[in-house]
Formats: structure tokens, sequence, C-alpha cells
């Protein structure tokens, strides 16, 4: 898709090193190839880039973004509707803890593998439902198998949901200007905020925190969720502020999360997740 927005491109296939489940290989090997000159440009998935460039690599655009908003694929209708004690797969801790803060009763269950395997475990009867990010789904041409769209202010998306980031070496200006050709400015600056909330948190992709920020005019919105991975604790907040330094707006809602007890309650999550 990043290649035809382009005008076309040539295609620089990369192997990925690492334990199955472990999404960074697939960074990492991206991030191997620019800097070893294989390619001139990377595509990630936005929300499982780390919140720290690596030096001599950065984002230089964001295309127009894909839906950020989880789906839920199987029985029930909403969260609220979904059969008691049900069976739910997902591998996110995120995804976990927001489940478990709204419904206790069902069973979050490790869900591992790619789309297809995900989907058919599920029709196989090995979970009730199962929840993806509703991207993925559109991508694929598989958004029929959404039930239905957890609204984000229901359950927080990671940073960077249904984002694609564009990965370029620092120096390489040519590039960039062909990146920046066709970035969108409102994705771009969703992401700046959210990336530099998650950073600011000390997070991870495995991290149970959640940062949406969305775009109105000249103003931005952005809330984040930090919670246990078994839904008995969390902390939210969101805020408004000026569209212009979309950065200032992440950090300044770390920093009112820290002050409600984010730091501890992220030091327990990851000794509960452990």
């Amino acid at each position: 898709m990043v290649a035809e927005m382009l005008g076309g491109a040539e295609l620089v296939e990369v192997s990925s090193d690492g334990e199955p489940g472990d999404k960074s290989r697939f960074v990492r090997a991206v991030e191997q190839a620019l800097l070893d000159g294989r390619a001139d440009l990377g595509v990630h998935s936005a929300k499982d880039l780390p919140g720290e460039e690596v030096e001599g690599l950065e984002i230089a655009a964001v295309p127009k973004r894909e839906d950020p908003a989880d789906a839920w694929i199987g029985a029930g209708s909403s969260l609220e509707d979904a059969p008691q004690g049900a069976r739910v797969g997902t591998v996110s801790l995120r995804r976990r803890a927001q489940v478990l803060a709204v419904r206790p009763d069902l069973q979050v269950l490790d869900l591992h593998g790619n789309v297809d395997t995900r989907l058919r475990k599920l029709a196989e009867g090995d979970y009730d439902a199962i929840i993806l990010a509703a991207a993925g789904l559109r991508r694929l041409g598989r958004e029929a198998e959404i039930g239905f769209r957890v609204p984000t202010a229901r359950m927080v998306p990671a940073a960077g949901q249904g984002a694609l980031a564009i990965q370029v070496r620092s120096e390489d200006e040519g590039t960039a200007a062909a990146a920046r050709a066709i970035n969108d400015e409102g994705a771009f600056a969703q992401l700046r905020a959210e990336r530099a909330c998650f950073t600011r948190l000390d997070a991870s992709c495995s991290t149970p925190i959640g940062v949406h920020a969305e775009l109105d005019d000249a103003t931005l919105r952005i809330g984040a969720f930090v919670g246990l991975p078994d839904g008995s604790e969390w902390i939210r907040d969101d805020l408004e502020a000026d569209a212009t330094d979309p950065e200032a707006a992440g950090a300044e809602l770390a920093r009112r999360l820290q002050a409600a007890g984010a730091a501890d309650l992220l030091t327990r999550a990851a000794e509960q997740a452990a």
C-alpha cells in the first residue's frame, strides 16, 4: 500500500529472528535493513515501535490512519452483552486489563498467532470471543468478521494503533521528502502525542497502557488508561490542548498520570504479569 502511495517502489523482504510472539523482532529486522542500506524506507505498525527511536533512524511520515479501535469478534453485541463467564482470547495486557475492569466475570485467555490463526481458533471453539485491532482486520479484508467495534472511550487503544510509521535514515533527506509527500498531518500529530505520553511513562508495547489522541480543528484531545492486568485497579485521565504542540500534550498527560500514581501501578502490573 505504501509503495503504491509513493508511486511505485521496490519491496525489500526481510526475515525476522526471535521468539514467536515477540513482535519487536519484526521491528528489529526492518530497522536493521535500513541501517545496513538494504532498504531506504521502513514501514512499521506504529503501535509496535519502541518509545525510544534507534540512533540514526527517524519517523518521517504517517499516512492516513485506519480505525484505531479494538474489535470484538464472537459472542455478544457489546461488552455488557457478552455471555456470563465467556472465554475471551487476547495476548494484550492492555485489553485484558480493560475488559476485566468492566466485566470481571469473563475468562481472559492467552491467544497467539497471526490474524488467520486467531480467527481459526475462535471458529474451532477454543474461545467464545476474541479481540483484535480493527485496523488489521480492515487491511486484510476481514472486516466482515467484526462483531462490534469497541468505542475508544470504552477501551483505550494502544499508542499508535491503526497507524503506520514510515521510518528513514536520519541523514537521507531525499527519502524523507518522498515519505513526507504521503504524510497525513493529523495522523502524525496524533501519533506524536500518543508516543510522547507512552515514552514518558517508560512503557513498552506489552505494558497495560492505552493512549489515544483525536484532533478537532485546532484542538487535540488525548486520553489514557493505566491498569493492573487483572482489572482490579486502574487510572484514567484525558485532557484537551492546542494541537500545535502534540508532544507537550502527551507529556502533560503523562505527568498527570504519574501524579495520580501511575508509576506504582505499572510496577505492580509488571509483577502481576511476571
